[in-house]
């Protein structure tokens, strides 16, 4: 996700401080992964220099000014390009549950172990995400699902890697 696009579109909305910024970011994408203040500063800075936003207010306080920040027309205009760019499907034609399988396989150990123990993980995660989503709201929904998707296809993999382990170890081990 381009959390520079994602604070564009925020500010599209309405101006906003770096604080208010992050917590509307948090509570719409944060989930598992909430940014740092850090980040939010630093990609404001970024956005401030491309000309893409704007200091639309100062306040003065207890603390450090407040700066509020407002997009600017360039920032609309690259919003509206990044959202018409479609995103590059990922093939993962070399991922790291592939890589441990063949690596336990070269290194003599137990290859239908570790899909067994990364199987009872998959279904860990999948619980509790389908729980997850039996609470959430609508938005919550359509994350997890996205997430469950993704998770059934790699149950798959691990499924059909389990069934052709023999031959796999054949063709690693020659």
């Amino acid at each position: 996700m381009s959390v520079g696009h994602t604070l564009l579109g925020l500010l599209e909305q309405q101006p906003r401080h770096g604080y208010d910024l992050k917590r509307a970011y948090d509570e719409r994408f944060g989930g598992d992964h909430p940014l740092h203040y850090g980040q939010v500063y630093s990609t404001l800075q970024r956005l401030l220099k491309n000309g893409l936003v704007e200091v639309d207010g100062v306040e003065a306080g207890g603390g450090p000014e407040r700066k509020r920040y407002a997009v600017t027309d360039a920032g609309i205009t690259d919003v509206a390009t990044w959202l018409r760019q479609p995103e590059k499907p990922e093939p993962y034609l070399q991922n790291t549950l592939y890589t441990k399988v063949v690596m336990a396989i070269l290194t003599g150990r137990d290859a239908a172990e570790l899909l067994d123990v990364q199987r009872s993980e998959h279904l860990r995660l999948m619980r509790e995400l389908t729980k997850r989503k039996t609470q959430g709201d609508f938005a919550d929904q359509l994350i997890c699902d996205h997430a469950l998707f993704h998770l059934e296809a790699d149950l798959r993999w691990l499924e059909l890697t389990s069934d052709r382990l023999d031959k796999l170890t054949a063709e690693v081990t020659a």
